[in-house]
C-alpha cells in the first residue's frame, strides 16, 4: 500500500486542508492511505520513505466519479463548521480524524443519524474544546501599559497560553471590542499586534476593511510580558472588599475559572487567604445587626396636626407648592403641574379618585375633565353640595402616553402611587374628613393599604386610616369606558353605591355606623 503524505502550510491551514480533501476524495483515496502533515508535526519518517510523489489531478472527464464512487460531493453544512474549528485543535491527527469523517460520510449515508459513532464524538469533543478555549482567552486576556518612547500612542500588552491554535481566529474579537486602543497579545505559539488607524487618516479601502492594521508574529516567552501597572493595587484592594465568603464556592470557581489561567490574573493571588478567612468572615456577617436598606421613596416627617400647625389653608398650600417640585417618580417630570386636593376643611365626605386627567393637568384642578362633569351631575341628583366636599386623587400628576398629539390616560404603577402616599397622608392630616368615597382601585389601594377587588368590595364599608370608614366604588371614567348600551344601569347602580354615605352629608353617621356593625 502506498501513503500519500500532504504537507499543510501551517496548523490552521484549513483553505489548504479542505482543498487537499476534496481532490483525494474524487480520487478516491482512502484515509488510511493519506498522511497529514503541518511544518511543526512532520509525518514519522518510515511513512516519509514509503509515501509516493502525488500523482497530478486527472481531468474531469477521466475522474473516476462513476458508480463506484461519489457522483457528488455534498456535505452538511454543520460539517463545515465543524471542521473551521476543529482544524484550531492542538491534537496533531485532526486533519486525519477529519478526512476519514468526510470520507465515511459520503460513503456512509448511514453515519448522519449515529450520533455515538466514535469519530463523530471525538470530533465534537475536539470541538468543545476548541470553543472553550476561545472562550478563556476572551474572558482570561488582561492588558497591561507599557512604556512607550516618547511621542508614540499607549501601547497595552497582555500575556496568554491557549491550548489550541486560536490566536488568530480570536484576534478580530479584541479588535471589534478595542478598536481604538494600541494593543499587543503574546503568546508561546505566535503574537498579535493591533495598530488602529490614525483618525485623520485615508479612507478604508473596500466594504467591511477593518480600520487598522492586524499583525502575526512569532511566539515569545513569559519573561517578555509586562509587569504589574499603577491600578493593579487599586484594582485588588477593590476585589478584596467585594468578595463575598458567603457566595464561596472553589470548586465552580476553578470549573470555570481553571488554576492555570490564574497566573494571567492579578486577583487570583487574594483567592486562597480569602478563602481561607471565609468561614470567619461569614461568622461576623451573620453575627453582625441587620443594616436599613436605602429606600428609593424617601420616609418624611409626619406634619403637626391641624391644631398645632398654624392655618390649614396655608399649609395645604405650601403641600400643593410642594407636589409640583417632586421628582419621587418620574410622572412629575413631563406633567404641566400637579393637581392638589380642593374643597372644605373638616368635610363629611372626601372623594379620592385616582389621578388627574388631560384636562385637569392644564387646568390644575382635580375632577374638571369629562369624569369630572359626570361626578357633578351625580352630586346634583344626589342632592350633594359640591362646595361642602373635599375632592382629591391618589396621584397627583398626570401620567400619559403620546398617541399623535394627544395624551393617553396611563394608570399609575405601584411604586408611582407609594411615591405619592405620604402627599395624600399629609392631606388627610390637614383636611380630616369624617368618611372617605374611593373612586376606583387605586384609590382604595391608597387609603385601605392592599389591594381591593372594586367589583366584589363597590357599594361597602372598609375600613382606611385611623379607622377612618371608607365607601369603595367606581371611579366616574370606568362608566364612560363601559358598553353605551349598559350605561343607564351602570349610572343607576353607580348613584346607588355613592347614596350610602348621604348619611354623612344630613349628620346621620350613626345609621352608617349600626348598618356597618350588622354586616
Amino acid at each position: 500500500m502506498s501513503l500519500r503524505v500532504i504537507t499543510l502550510e501551517s496548523e490552521i491551514d484549513w483553505p489548504g486542508f479542505r482543498r487537499e480533501a476534496r481532490t483525494l476524495l474524487a480520487s478516491l483515496v482512502p484515509p488510511d492511505e493519506v498522511v497529514w502533515q503541518t511544518p511543526a508535526h512532520p509525518a514519522p519518517e518510515l511513512w516519509q520513505s514509503e509515501a509516493q510523489p502525488r500523482p497530478a489531478p486527472a481531468p474531469p472527464s477521466r475522474r473516476p466519479l462513476g458508480g463506484s464512487g461519489p457522483a457528488r460531493l455534498v456535505v452538511p453544512p454543520a460539517f463545515i463548521t465543524l471542521c473551521e474549528k476543529v482544524v484550531l485543535h492542538q491534537d496533531p491527527q485532526r486533519f486525519a480524524l477529519l478526512y476519514r469523517l468526510l470520507w465515511r460520510l459520503v460513503h456512509e449515508r448511514g453515519l448522519r443519524q449515529d450520533p455515538l459513532d466514535p469519530d463523530r464524538l471525538r470530533a465534537r469533543q475536539m470541538l468543545q474544546s476548541v470553543r472553550r478555549d476561545m472562550h478563556k482567552m476572551k474572558a482570561f486576556v488582561r492588558f497591561r501599559p507599557v512604556g512607550q518612547p516618547e511621542g508614540e500612542p499607549p501601547l497595552s500588552v497582555a500575556w496568554f497560553e491557549p491550548e489550541h491554535h486560536i490566536v488568530e481566529a480570536v484576534a478580530p474579537f479584541f479588535v471589534r471590542r478595542f478598536t481604538q486602543m494600541h494593543w499587543a497579545i503574546l503568546t508561546p505559539e505566535c503574537s498579535v499586534r493591533w495598530t488602529p488607524a490614525p483618525p485623520d487618516g485615508p479612507p478604508l479601502a473596500g466594504e467591511g476593511a477593518l480600520p487598522g492594521e492586524l499583525e502575526f508574529g512569532p511566539g515569545a516567552s513569559r519573561t517578555q510580558a509586562p509587569g504589574p501597572d499603577e491600578g493593579e493595587a487599586l484594582w485588588l484592594t477593590y476585589y478584596a472588599h467585594i468578595f463575598n465568603p458567603a457566595r464561596l464556592k472553589l470548586s465552580m470557581m476553578t470549573r470555570e475559572m481553571p488554576r492555570k489561567y490564574w497566573s494571567n490574573l492579578p486577583e487570583a493571588q487574594l483567592i486562597a487567604p480569602l478563602a481561607a478567612q471565609a468561614a470567619e468572615r461569614t461568622g461576623r456577617m451573620v453575627q453582625a445587626a441587620a443594616s436599613t436598606p436605602r429606600r428609593r421613596i424617601p420616609i418624611r416627617a409626619p406634619l403637626p396636626a391641624a391644631d398645632d400647625a398654624g392655618d390649614p389653608r396655608e399649609t395645604l398650600a405650601s403641600l400643593a407648592q410642594a407636589t409640583d417640585r417632586c421628582r419621587d417618580c418620574p410622572i412629575g417630570e413631563h406633567a404641566t403641574q400637579s393637581v392638589f386636593g380642593e374643597g372644605a376643611l373638616h368635610p363629611p365626605l372626601m372623594l379620592v379618585g385616582e389621578q388627574p386627567g388631560d384636562q385637569e393637568d392644564l387646568a390644575g384642578h382635580p375632577f374638571v375633565g369629562p369624569a369630572g362633569r359626570l361626578l357633578d351631575k351625580a352630586l346634583e341628583e344626589l342632592g350633594w353640595a359640591r362646595e361642602s366636599l373635599y375632592l382629591t386623587n391618589a396621584v397627583k400628576h398626570f401620567k400619559f402616553e403620546l398617541r399623535g398629539t394627544r395624551r393617553i390616560h396611563k394608570s399609575p404603577g405601584q411604586r408611582e402611587v407609594l411615591a405619592c402616599q405620604q402627599w395624600l397622608e399629609r392631606e388627610i392630616a390637614l383636611v380630616r374628613p369624617r368618611a372617605f368615597v374611593a373612586l376606583g382601585a387605586t384609590a382604595a389601594r391608597a387609603l385601605i393599604g392592599r389591594a381591593v377587588p372594586v367589583m366584589t368590595e363597590r357599594g361597602h364599608w372598609l375600613s382606611g386610616p385611623d379607622d377612618i370608614p371608607v365607601l369603595v366604588t367606581l371611579h366616574p371614567s370606568a362608566l364612560l369606558r363601559g358598553d353605551p348600551a349598559e350605561r343607564d344601569t351602570a349610572w343607576r347602580a353607580w348613584l346607588d353605591d355613592l347614596a350610602l354615605a348621604s348619611p354623612y352629608l344630613a349628620g346621620e353617621e350613626g345609621a352608617v355606623t349600626r348598618s356597618r356593625a350588622e354586616a
